[in-house]
């Protein structure tokens, strides 16, 4: 399953005027207070909605153990597909379920139109914290000590998927490094096929590795957004994969289709730097190619750095208007938390939790055949602890993927370059960020 992400840092404090109105519990003036969530008297039911496979089977655990707050699951297409529009329309019209899974990105949006409560003091959040992978808990605090604005439900750390029986056959290294993925990229080029596949739509995976790099696309403070698309790291990313383009080093087929797939499962294409949940997709999608395939850390820009990308994951948010926030965080909590959720919900959907308790789940923790027994999941549990926290997502991620997409779609065609591209995207976020009133600092 494939996901977006976000992560804002512990000391970026959002802009007051943002602010303005996105307390819980309708209170409009700060952090969700104990009043706004005490435990309602009698039983409850509740109304969430995601998109998660198998999410009933899970809903219906919690249903059985605690007759006095029901859950009623509605499941839906993923959030840009159609569930935030439709979270949105709920919100206006005063009929939203309680609970919405939110991908990262997608949380300051929701911040900024008040579409999402402050749950800080709800249930036992505070003491909760600790549980959960540090930079993930970043995700959904938006940089403020005092608020939460979900529960983190997985994460994606990045990792390179390879094809171990083509390198071993044909004597080429596994690289360690970027530059070493170029060099390894020509060898394989020379044998008629390409180390990876460029994606023109999935501006994620490029923001994964702007992310690694230490690139940090948003800023925000009290005076308003930062914009920064085309910062030093963003630029040493587009000009790194833009080399690869122009020699043909790798293949650009969209993404997601019969010919992403099937350049895999024919071995043309050899590799692919993606987050834990690109296992599936891969077995999934080149099941002719089961048991060549292993798993190695992401390469890095200098030779001994041990740092990590993110791609993918989502937050269980109270949306605004809950009558119940204290029942629909206890749940939240429940099912991002406990062992018995964890579990189902990787049997279930192959989701990688953000607690570090999930990442030592037994289920993670054996050989997984389509990857020749390699215990996969303990390269990533590594990764997950060398993610960059300081990477901020901001407040129309939607639009800018759209517009970043455009450009790389000309560049891959020849008709400009992944820079100008960026640089298409930062002028046409910083347009709507003013069209809507959100001040901007340039």
């Amino acid at each position: 399953m494939k996901h977006r992400i976000l992560a804002a840092t512990s000391g970026v404090a959002l802009s007051a005027l943002l602010l303005a109105g996105c307390a819980g519990g309708g209170s409009g003036d700060g952090a969700a207070s104990a009043a706004d969530c005490v435990p309602a008297d009698g039983q409850v039911t509740l109304e969430f909605t995601s998109w998660i496979p198998g999410i009933e089977k899970v809903v219906d655990m919690w249903n059985a153990e605690n007759p006095d707050i029901q859950v009623k699951v509605q499941t839906g297409p993923n959030g840009n597909s159609g569930t935030y529009q439709n979270f949105f329309n709920q919100i206006a019209a005063g009929n939203a379920p309680d609970l919405g899974q939110i991908e990262y990105d997608a949380l300051p949006n929701f911040l900024v139109q008040d579409g999402i409560e402050n749950i800080a003091g709800c249930a036992d959040v505070v003491a909760a914290k600790d549980q959960f992978v540090p930079w993930a808990w970043n995700q959904v605090a938006l940089g403020q000590d005092d608020a939460v604005y979900g529960i983190p439900q997985d994460i994606g750390p990045m990792a390179l998927f390879y094809r171990k029986d083509l390198f071993e056959k044909n004597g080429i290294a596994i690289p360690t490094t970027w530059d070493e993925y170029t060099e390894a990229a020509k060898k394989i080029r020379a044998l008629g096929g390409y180390i990876t596949n460029f994606s023109q739509s999935d501006i994620n995976q490029f923001a994964g590795f702007v992310w690694q790099a230490g690139g940090q696309w948003f800023g925000n403070d009290s005076e308003g957004w930062t914009v920064s698309l085309t910062d030093p790291a963003s630029t040493k990313v587009a000009d790194y994969w833009q080399s690869l383009i122009d020699q043909d080093l790798v293949s650009t087929y969209p993404a997601w289709t019969d010919e992403w797939n099937n350049a895999y499962n024919s071995s043309q294409v050899w590799t692919w730097n993606s987050a834990v949940w690109g296992a599936n997709s891969i077995s999934s999608g080149a099941p002719d190619t089961a048991g060549g395939w292993a798993v190695s850390d992401l390469p890095q820009w200098s030779a001994g750095e041990n740092v990590a990308g993110n791609w993918g994951g989502s937050s269980i948010a109270v949306l605004k208007g809950s009558e119940h926030p204290y029942e629909a965080t206890k749940f939240a909590l429940w099912l991002n938390t406990s062992e018995e959720a964890l579990t189902a919900l990787n049997e279930e959907a192959n989701l990688y939790p953000a607690t570090t308790e999930g990442l030592k789940l037994p289920s993670l923790a054996n050989g997984v055949d389509f990857y020749g027994g390699q215990k996969i999941y303990d390269v990533f549990a590594k990764a997950a602890t060398e993610v960059n926290p300081d990477f901020v997502w901001g407040p129309t991620m939607t639009k800018t993927y759209a517009d970043v997409s455009d450009g790389f779609k000309a560049a891959v065609s020849g008709s400009g370059t992944l820079a100008d591209a960026l640089q298409k995207g930062q002028d046409s976020t910083i347009s709507t960020l003013e069209s809507q009133s959100i001040p901007v600092k340039k």
